[in-house]
């Protein structure tokens, strides 16, 4: 197995001891730059520490660096989720986002895309590169390393700055570390176009000098992991909103020079590069055969369960994973999910539940769309099955037969999961999720031991009757432990998914609908005709995007950069289920109960303002348009 790095690299504890005398060595506390940098060793510590805080503000819970891998996840701020506990903290779909009331986004549960923490790691990257041709290199190995580290510093500068371009839009641009008395007022944001071109810069110093995977520790940088972040930004650069969505003519959140069209094609030649193996082996995991036809329940399970586990690996990756953080408890790097966002009534915290709307576009699993008024037409809230007729049509359940990434992303009413703690095993002895309610006919009402009037923690339970099983893994009993299995940042899936966007913006339909194919068929689903428009080929590559990347953060950046808010941010409602004495069961889509209003209020909130703190501070800095 690869040697694995796992990004928790306290500086202070590297201390270089003497051989011949082992009091002859500097105090901890005496450690400055100029000595940081007078070591290679304390070098590459320094250099840990700087993919610490690519996260933002560093370790958080002690999980080392974290990206995306927060209690409160960013597909909350979507139509993909709703955060049970903290849910005014999502300004985005609360239409309250301002300079003065910025939420998550103004505070450390998203800082791995906030201007303030992402800048105090660009001056830690600044000060590396500033000083690393200054440290003794006594053999060639030597070099190697500090030409290696260089361009893992690149990586990550271009990291933050990615995250900052898509957050912000044009940024101020600094490649040298900032002084003790230096005159700040004369920094001011970049445009869009220079910020790009940037960053860009610091991406191909990175490609240059990195190894390809499987020749560095595993989570350092690589080859790969930097062309990922190439058609990451380049993909959301060729989106509407920064090609004249908004505000067309503002340099700071619009491209004024070029076009589209050459966005899009230097989008689909850097994805196109990853795809044939330039700078290392990856693929999807799975067979990318057409899948079987009429498949039974073991296949649709052996489908999801291929899915499920590429969220759950640990130890070594396998070639879907480009670049992402392995968290191992034993090096102090915890991660806390199954904890975080588990069903209550194994003793977790129920948060991040996944929303009916797009529950309800996970497909059937031979790839027609799932039609809830299919037994009633026309109702679009309420679904009613007895006894008889489950049994004789087990698809009246709308959680039986759909697709496999349905099994491996959503916890529903009736999912297997693990076996209960003692409180509550002798009302579930199969370990199965129960988000509905059992009505009795003596007129009684049970609550299920996941629902929020549970005898189990009742206030963790999920408000809306679903919980997210991505990322979750089965064989770890949040209650007790931590997790150990990947945050995936980078994932050939978003690849291709980059591809095929690309593809389809620049009229080469079939092309781009290849590639979609490939995730449906390693999904369990048949092929989309590649014979159709650009218009259902869109439709069709966003539908695809959002159930394969669902939870994953990605459903944030798309939302805004096809300028679609104001048509899927509405109000959350809960599915509520009866089941009843005779085996009767009752499905009600309750639009009447509002458990989080949201609202668009207009497109200024597509950008993240500047905070408040931050504009006081520096005065000249520009704000973005919208904000006061």
């Amino acid at each position: 197995m690869k040697k694995l790095i796992y990004m928790i690299l306290p500086l202070m504890l590297l201390i270089i001891t003497s051989c011949e005398n082992v009091l002859d060595q500097a105090p901890v506390d005496s450690f400055d730059q100029n000595s940081v940098f007078q070591d290679i060793n304390l070098t590459k510590a320094y250099l840990g520490k700087c993919y610490d805080f690519m996260g933002g503000s560093g370790p958080w819970w002690g999980a080392g660096v974290t990206l995306g891998l927060r209690e409160d996840l960013l597909a909350s701020a979507t139509d993909e989720g709703l955060c049970i506990h903290r849910p005014g903290g999502y300004t985005f779909v609360k239409g309250t986002l301002s300079p003065d009331e910025l939420g998550h986004f103004g505070n450390t549960r998203f800082d791995w895309i906030r201007w303030e923490p992402l800048y105090k790691n660009i001056q830690n990257v600044n000060v590396l590169l500033a000083n690393i041709d200054n440290v003794p290199a006594e053999t060639q190995g030597d070099k190697d390393l500090i030409a290696r580290m260089k361009a893992e510093a690149y990586f990550i500068r271009a990291f933050d700055y990615t995250n900052l371009l898509r957050s912000y839009g044009g940024l101020i641009l600094v490649d040298k570390p900032f002084e003790l008395g230096e005159d700040f007022s004369t920094y001011k944001r970049s445009s869009l176009d220079e910020t790009l071109q940037f960053i860009l810069a610091d991406i191909d110093k990175a490609i240059q000098g990195l190894p390809k995977n499987g020749d560095i520790e595993q989570g350092r940088a690589t080859k790969g992991a930097a062309a990922a972040l190439k058609s990451r930004l380049l993909s959301f650069c060729s989106g509407e909103l920064v090609n004249g969505g908004y505000e067309g003519s503002n340099p700071l959140v619009s491209f004024t020079t070029g076009t589209r069209q050459e966005r899009l094609a230097a989008a689909k030649a850097a994805a196109k590069d990853i795809i044939d193996g330039k700078y290392g082996e990856f693929g999807l995991t799975g067979s990318t055969d057409d899948p079987p036809a009429n498949m039974t329940e073991e296949q649709v399970m052996e489908y999801a369960d291929n899915f499920y586990n590429i969220f759950t690996q640990k130890g070594e990756w396998n070639q879907e994973v480009i670049w992402g953080v392995q968290y191992l408890n034993e090096k102090g790097n915890q991660s806390w999910q199954n904890i975080w966002w588990g069903p209550n009534g194994y003793h977790n915290w129920g948060n991040n539940n996944p929303l009916e709307p797009v529950v309800r576009k996970f497909e059937m699993k031979d790839g027609t769309p799932f039609q809830w008024d299919k037994y009633d037409p026309g109702n679009d809230n309420v679904r009613t099955a007895t006894a008889d007729e489950l049994a004789a049509d087990p698809e009246r359940n709308p959680y039986n037969g759909r697709e496999p990434r349905f099994y491996a992303t959503i916890l529903f009413d009736g999912a297997k999961w693990q076996q209960r703690p003692s409180d509550g095993a002798g009302m579930d002895p199969e370990g199965r999720v129960q988000t509905g309610y059992w009505v009795h006919d003596d007129g009684t009402v049970t609550a299920g031991l996941d629902t929020r009037q549970s005898l189990i923690e009742a206030w963790n339970g999920t408000k809306v009757g679903y919980y997210l099983k991505k990322y979750v893994d089965i064989n770890t009993i949040g209650q007790f432990y931590r997790n150990e299995n990947a945050w995936i940042e980078f994932r050939y899936a978003e690849v291709l998914l980059d591809y095929a966007e690309a593809c389809i913006e620049l009229g080469d339909v079939a092309e781009g609908l290849g590639a979609v194919n490939m995730l449906r068929n390693r999904a369990g689903l048949p092929d989309r005709d590649t014979g159709v428009d650009q218009a259902q080929a869109r439709k069709w590559y966003r539908h695809e995007r959002q159930i394969e990347m669902f939870g994953e953060g990605d459903r944030w950046y798309c939302i805004r950069k096809w300028m679609i808010a104001d048509q899927v941010i509405e109000n959350v409602h809960p599915i509520k289920i009866f089941h009843y004495d005779d085996g009767s069961v009752e499905w009600n889509y309750d639009t009447e109960t509002i458990v989080d209003d949201r609202t668009w209020p207009d497109n200024r909130q597509y950008w993240i303002p500047i905070s408040r703190t931050e504009i006081n501070k520096a005065t000249q800095l520009q704000q973005n348009p919208g904000y006061q």
